[in-house]
């Protein structure tokens, strides 16, 4: 048993070995933005209307590409909001968004990030990107400084959509937008 074990290790590291630093950061990176889009819906308040009633799930929406696979499926089954279990549904347009509370936008060729953000408008969703989908921005935006995954927030972006975001979130971003 434990010869097996070690064997399956050895393998393991053997593989890691041969695949590129920047792939491990690459996968490394999507996990932490994974990890953190549940945990931002702990620190917004959504106007009533907006809020899922009763026993209805927080919906996490990933609308165009998905960089995150699993990962942000596992984060968001490790979470809740106000008791509210979290579920990620994944969307090819913003058609759908009327059912979210956080969308992250990651564009398609046919339909860019800010297609997309522009489609969303003001309806009470909070907005993430990041950098791979070019210079549009949505509520918060994920950046790499100093080689570790931060955040912007446009916070004056979410008052006009009625969001208020916690302050002890806003002291965690890298800059916000007021």
């Amino acid at each position: 048993m434990r010869r097996g074990l070690s064997l399956v290790l050895a393998l393991i590291a053997a593989a890691a070995a041969f695949v590129p630093s920047s792939a491990l950061a690459q996968a490394s990176e999507t996990a932490v933005k994974a990890a953190f889009l549940p945990r931002f819906a702990r620190y917004v308040t959504w106007p009533a209307a907006a809020v899922p009633k009763n026993d209805d799930p927080f919906v996490l929406c990933v609308i165009g590409d998905d960089p995150f696979g699993g990962a942000l499926d596992q984060a968001a089954r490790s979470q809740s909001i106000d008791g509210k279990r979290i579920i990620v549904r994944r969307m090819g347009t913003a058609a759908g968004v009327d059912g979210c509370q956080v969308a992250f936008v990651g564009g398609t060729p046919s339909q860019p990030v800010g297609q997309l953000l522009a489609a969303i408008g003001r309806k009470p969703v909070l907005t993430v990107t990041d950098a791979r989908g070019g210079g549009q921005r949505g509520l918060i935006h994920f950046s790499i400084v100093g080689g570790r995954v931060r955040f912007f927030i446009d916070q004056a972006g979410a008052e006009r959509r009625g969001l208020t975001i916690s302050s002890r979130l806003l002291a965690l971003a890298v800059g916000v937008r007021q």
